[in-house]
């Protein structure tokens, strides 16, 4: 049985595998335990694994290529059409198998286990920080409701605690002032842990040279650098820093149809988180950074804010390629 290509099509237990022949013939269609997946392709002669880029993937791509496999992970949405019929694992297995083998298929680079431990990082940050806003609206709403309000702004919260913490003031009843107090102590504990992380990936970015390298562009500090470094690499999966922009959904989308070209809004493809970033650091950039940038106040000039600093954005992303691949700091242009 000499198989060449084979489409795995992950699951929680059981995995669904489709393997073909050099001619296309289908010679394996079977089901594999969670356990037996790895036994299944030790005892397979070397051959070309097609896998959807999805939860666990990253470490099934590592495992499968030290057996001697060539893997390819393949974004789900970039599978999807090679589904004839039905949803199903067979037809899953089949897709995945038919997609890896297209010449124009684009591929996701398999993460190593350093760079997956910092993305987990990374991504407990963005949820204790979701926590955090949540926490501190809840106190927001609750105290409203007595007639209690701060100015808009995460900072402002800390007036409306100095008023919890007042025993004294009889604006409050003492029960919902108990029950908020356990609130300003979980507020307290996730902001504690968001420094502990913050730390973390503070020194993480003193020790990873690339990272070192993007800190040097206006508006990449060290949560932006450490989460582009953990995503992308060193940045080859992209042809160009157009490429990564328009993967980040930095691009406008397009509605065109008969030679007639529309644009649209930007396509927000991608990594959304990463995208997030950039344009949370373009916006830091748009205030403080427009007196120095001839381009961004002739951009101002006759584009809205949001508008330029998505455009902002857009830059930064094809500057970071650059840094990233060719491994040079950034320079201003002379």
């Amino acid at each position: 049985m000499n198989v060449t290509t084979i489409g795995l099509d992950l699951a929680k237990s059981v995995f669904q595998v489709h393997g073909i022949g050099s001619h296309g013939k289908k010679l394996i269609t079977k089901q594999l335990r969670r356990g037996r997946v790895l036994e299944f392709f030790a005892n397979l002669p070397a051959c070309l694994v097609g896998i959807e880029a999805c939860p666990s993937a990253h470490h099934w791509a590592r495992e499968i290529s030290r057996l001697g496999h060539e893997v390819r992970l393949m974004p789900p949405g970039y599978v999807k059409p090679y589904v004839k019929r039905g949803k199903n694992d067979r037809a899953d297995a089949e897709a995945i198998c038919e997609a890896v083998q297209r010449p124009t298929m684009r591929f996701v680079s398999i993460k190593s286990e350093e760079q997956q431990a910092l993305l987990v990082l990374h991504r407990v940050r963005e949820t204790l920080v979701g926590q955090r806003i949540q926490l501190i609206n809840t106190i927001r709403g609750h105290m409203a409701e007595f007639g209690v309000v701060a100015a808009q702004g995460a900072a402002n919260v800390q007036q409306l605690i100095i008023r919890l913490a007042d025993p004294d003031d009889t604006c409050i009843p003492a029960r919902a002032r108990a029950v908020l107090l356990l609130q300003v102590d979980q507020l307290r504990d996730t902001e504690r842990r968001i420094a502990e992380l913050d730390d973390q990936i503070k020194e993480q970015a003193q020790q990873d040279e690339a990272v070192k390298r993007l800190m040097t562009i206006p508006g990449v500090g060290p949560v932006v650098a450490t989460a582009l470094t953990a995503t992308l690499g060193d940045g080859r999966a992209f042809a160009s820093g157009r490429h990564l922009a328009a993967w980040l959904g930095l691009v406008p989308g397009q509605r065109s149809t008969g030679g007639k070209e529309r644009l649209v809004g930007i396509t927000k493809a991608g990594d959304g988180y990463l995208r997030r970033l950039l344009v949370n650091g373009a916006r830091a950039l748009t205030r403080w950074w427009r007196s120095r940038s001839p381009w961004l106040m002739a951009l101002l000039a006759r584009r809205p804010v949001n508008v330029a600093t998505v455009a902002l954005a857009n830059k930064m992303a094809r500057v970071i390629w650059v840094v990233l691949v060719r491994g040079q700091v950034y320079r201003t242009a002379a």
